[in-house]
């Protein structure tokens, strides 16, 4: 049987954009302040997750809610379970956009909105994908369970909820529309270190505040310092100085005793940290020609000196690289000084290969001077590969290079998909070597015709696994 995906594609073109227009509508981030047990992650993802099940109810499929943490639905029969993982919460719009991020807009070929490209516009590709399969009546002899989570990229709470609470065995493989074309099948691990710092000023001019980072997994687009004991001419001075000398950034000051210095960088996804300008790392280089002294010093010296585009960790001393998986990366992700705090802190987000662990990094970093604590967040991600020999591997390359005509290879990430949920898991899409990452970035979008050759390679990727 001979089928023209892409043709199937064009004749739901419509359909896939007002779906896919609807769900960008919805400002799915976390909101902590907003948490109840009926919302685990805030309103917005449950509203996502809702109306994402409700579509597919529409389209004829059972449907599960467990708890408004995750959900999912399922096609067809057969003993073996293909799982495709995608998620509906995204990070924070931020600042920077030329267009309201929950208001998605074509502009130039181009659907601008935040999750546009990571993940709703591929998640609802791969969505349809699977509707094409479904409404020709495709003969199948697997059964297929796609999953939508609400907290990839703050944790992946969902996911530990749902395949506790879900009653059913993991799927038998899998992938997440979740990265690259043509496959991802190996990710670093993930951990975030914490450095903590107390709160003691001193010297001449004494920082109140230093504030950067919206997520561990995003670059810093801008970081805000407060100070007194520094004369408002003198700063703007020195910052019109600074600012000729780094153009890449920009940046204002304001106030009286009191001032009040903001630096504006650009964001990037955490896993890619050199792609971004840090913010935070640029204030704190900005900072170290005045008189700081005690714990503030401290903290915005190690900013300075050890963090500033320093993305492989070479200056803390954990660079390591791995000859399959690459080098290790770090992203100076959140900073938080208040004054009259006792602990401040700075997330260092690592991704990491084979060769190396968290406690390793922990170790070598608890010997940087003036640190008082180090600690490691509850939640990481071990390396994780599928070998390109694995048949999974194999089809969804198959099928790659059918459509593109473009040979396809393995690839290594630094970034954390739900594909490294199964053993036999990867993420396979939907961005291609020709598209421009703008993930986690302000005026974040996903060209039209990549939506569109997605979904045609994710039918007939879907198809050759399940037929």
């Amino acid at each position: 049987m001979t089928i023209n995906f892409q043709a199937e594609v064009e004749k739901r073109k419509d359909d896939l954009l007002a779906d896919l227009t609807a769900i960008l509508s919805i400002k799915s981030e976390r909101e902590d302040d907003k948490i109840s047990p009926e919302h685990p992650f805030g309103p917005g993802p449950v509203r996502a997750l809702e109306h994402f099940l409700a579509m597919a109810e529409r389209d004829g499929y059972p449907t599960t809610n467990v708890d408004n943490y995750a959900g999912h639905f399922e096609f067809g029969e057969g003993d073996e379970v293909l799982g495709i993982f995608g998620h509906l919460d995204v990070v924070p719009a931020g600042s920077g956009w030329d267009t309201d991020p929950y208001t998605p807009v074509i502009k130039d070929g181009r659907l601008y909105a935040r999750g546009s490209s990571d993940d709703k516009g591929p998640t609802m590709a791969c969505y349809y994908g699977l509707k094409i399969i479904k409404e020709l009546g495709l003969p199948t002899s697997k059964k297929v369970r796609f999953i939508v989570g609400t907290d990839e990229e703050s944790g992946w709470a969902d996911m530990d909820y749902y395949f506790e609470h879900v009653g059913l065995p993991l799927p038998d493989f899998g992938f997440s529309p979740d990265a690259e074309f043509p496959i991802i099948n190996g990710e670093k691990g993930n951990i975030t270190a914490y450095l903590h710092y107390a709160g003691n000023n001193g010297g001449a001019v004494t920082l109140l505040s230093f504030q950067g980072g919206l997520r561990e997994n995003m670059v810093p687009e801008s970081a805000t310092a407060e100070l007194t004991g520094l004369d408002l001419a003198r700063a703007q001075a020195a910052l019109a100085d600074f600012l000729s000398a780094h153009p890449e950034v920009r940046g204002e000051v304001a106030g009286d005793d009191r001032l009040t210095i903001t630096i504006h960088g650009k964001s990037a996804h955490g896993s890619t940290p050199e792609e971004g300008v840090n913010g935070a790392t640029y204030l704190a280089k900005f900072l170290t020609q005045f008189d700081l002294a005690g714990a503030a010093k401290d903290y915005i010296t190690i900013i300075a000196d050890k963090l500033h585009q320093d993305f492989l960790a070479v200056n803390l001393g954990v660079a390591h690289s791995d000859e399959r998986m690459g080098d290790l990366s770090m992203n100076a992700g959140v900073f938080s000084f208040e004054a009259d705090q006792a602990d401040n802190t700075i997330a260092l987000n690592f991704r990491y290969p084979k060769g190396t662990d968290p406690e390793t990094i922990k170790a070598q970093l608890e010997q940087l001077a003036a640190v008082e604590k180090v600690t490691l967040s509850d939640h990481g991600h071990v390396p994780h590969y599928t070998p390109l020999e694995d048949p999974l591997v194999q089809t969804l390359l198959s099928v790659y290079e059918k459509q593109t005509g473009l040979k396809g290879h393995e690839m290594v990430i630094g970034g954390g998909t739900f594909g490294r949920l199964l053993k036999r898991g990867v993420a396979y899409g939907a961005m291609f070597p020709d598209s421009i990452n703008t993930m986690h970035q302000a005026n974040e979008f996903m060209a039209l015709d990549d939506i569109f050759r997605s979904a045609a390679i994710y039918a007939e990727a879907i198809y050759e696994l399940i037929k």
